[in-house]
């Protein structure tokens, strides 16, 4: 076999190099408030067990198909089409995996971004976020994965359709999969990936929650202190702020501090009241207590407070913090962001810490006195493999060990060509509670 010219070299690092983010000043339309992210340095209070990584075997000649079926959207406002004899993604990186796409978690930006004409990147793309299924060609470089694996993975890089989930192959950064154990079925898997990664992020890097402070569970990562010991050139410009200029340390959430997570019966407010609760916080969910207060009991929140009357809720959250309620997050949008604000705000001029509130779709138009907003910096995930594989091994003792519960499922038929319609029945709210989750069967 001949030796690789100096253009071969050149076309292989090319290859090999991922796709870069779009820089601040690009006139590239970016959105980021969803769901509606190397050596892991000393500093860094978390190890990735080595012990269980592999050395995966050459299998390039071990996975055959050429074509594959997928949903592409051709343009705002439309349905997803059914495509047949679609490529196969190429794994671009040697940390990247294909993967048998078995059950796709539906998520609400699934059908928004098309109908509001938001979060689409180059058209005709193919969209998804959540996804469970069988690693069928693992990474070349050495890995936590092989061959055979049954994995959920989560695709929050929306600009690169090779990884989406509405497709039957899809390429997966090992470090953005989490490894399904024996007793988490891919169904059951599906609909937690996004919903625990902006609900990790949320706590982990805007509020400061440190992972690692049980002594009774499996370690977590300090997602904080990850993020802070990368230089600023490993991520997007458009997240600097919150990752390297938000919080102070000596303003980080610790045990026994009070959060009020209005919408906590969402699936990202159900997966942020159980890692709170497993850091040692105290959770207020701010939720329809009637539909909602047994689940939001069963995953451990301290007290709850029925958001129909909203006036009530502020005056429930006040009297129980003693005005003095430093951290939120807000689940629902803009409006009920400016709600749990005056919650938090400041009752005297001068105190000596600022509240933080997190706005998951959206924060308040005005600035709220003593109060710092946030929004979840979703690129962490997969653009610093340090962030996304410290969540990831998390996550796996966590589902290993039940120490945390997927979210209530409602099975959808039909496959791919079923999508369009159960997404029409969460686009007129007809579905209110479970998740739909639609296996791709053969």
């Amino acid at each position: 076999m001949a030796a690789p010219t100096s253009k071969d070299i050149s076309h292989l690092l090319e290859l090999l190099t991922p796709p870069k983010t779009p820089p601040a000043d690009s006139q590239a339309t970016l959105f980021h408030n969803w769901p509606e992210p190397e050596t892991e340095p000393d500093e860094v209070h978390f190890e990735i067990p080595w012990s269980n990584y592999v050395d995966s075997a050459d299998d390039a000649d071990a996975f055959h198909v050429p074509h594959q079926n997928v949903l592409l959207l051709h343009g705002p406002k439309q349905k997803y089409q059914h495509t047949e004899k679609h490529p196969v993604p190429r794994l671009e990186n040697d940390r990247e995996m294909l993967v048998e796409v078995e059950v796709i978690g539906l998520n609400p930006i699934d059908w928004k971004a098309p109908d509001f004409g938001f979060g689409l990147p180059d058209l005709p793309c193919i969209s998804g976020r959540d996804l469970a299924g069988k690693v069928v060609k693992a990474p070349k470089t050495k890995s936590r994965f092989d061959v055979g694996d049954k994995v959920m993975a989560i695709s929050t890089d929306y600009r690169d359709s090779r990884k989406s989930a509405y497709q039957q192959y899809a390429a997966v950064s090992d470090f953005n999969a989490c490894r399904l154990p024996k007793n988490i079925s891919a169904e059951e898997a599906a609909p937690l990936g996004v919903a625990f990664v902006a609900a990790a992020l949320a706590l982990g890097i805007c509020i400061g929650m440190d992972f690692v402070v049980r002594n009774d569970g499996p370690r977590g990562p300090d997602l904080l202190r990850i993020v802070r010991s990368l230089s600023r050139d490993a991520l997007p410009q458009d997240i600097h702020k919150e990752c390297f200029d938000g919080i102070g340390e000596n303003e980080r959430a610790k045990r026994g501090d009070w959060i009020a997570i209005w919408g906590g019966s969402s699936a990202t407010g159900c997966c942020a009241v159980q890692l709170a609760k497993l850091a040692g916080l105290k959770v207020i969910a701010v939720i329809d207590v009637a539909r909602s207060g047994e689940r939001m009991l069963a995953h451990g929140a301290d007290l709850l407070v029925d958001r129909l009357d909203e006036q009530r809720a502020i005056s429930i959250v006040k009297g129980i913090t003693k005005g003095k309620l430093r951290f939120g997050l807000d689940t629902r949008g803009k409006d009920t962001a400016a709600l749990l604000a005056e919650a938090m705000r400041a009752e005297n001029e001068g105190g000596d810490s600022r509240a933080h509130l997190v706005g998951l779709v959206g924060v308040p138009k005005t600035a709220t006195k003593g109060v710092v907003y946030h929004s979840v910096p979703i690129k962490s995930f997969h653009e610093a493999p340090q962030v996304g594989e410290g969540m990831m091994i998390w996550l796996e003792k966590l589902l290993e060990q039940n120490l945390i519960s997927t979210p209530e499922i409602e099975i959808a038929d039909g496959g791919l060509e079923g999508i369009n319609g159960a997404l029409d029945r969460l686009r007129d709210g007809s579905v209110n509670g479970p998740r739909i989750v639609v296996p791709l069967r053969s």
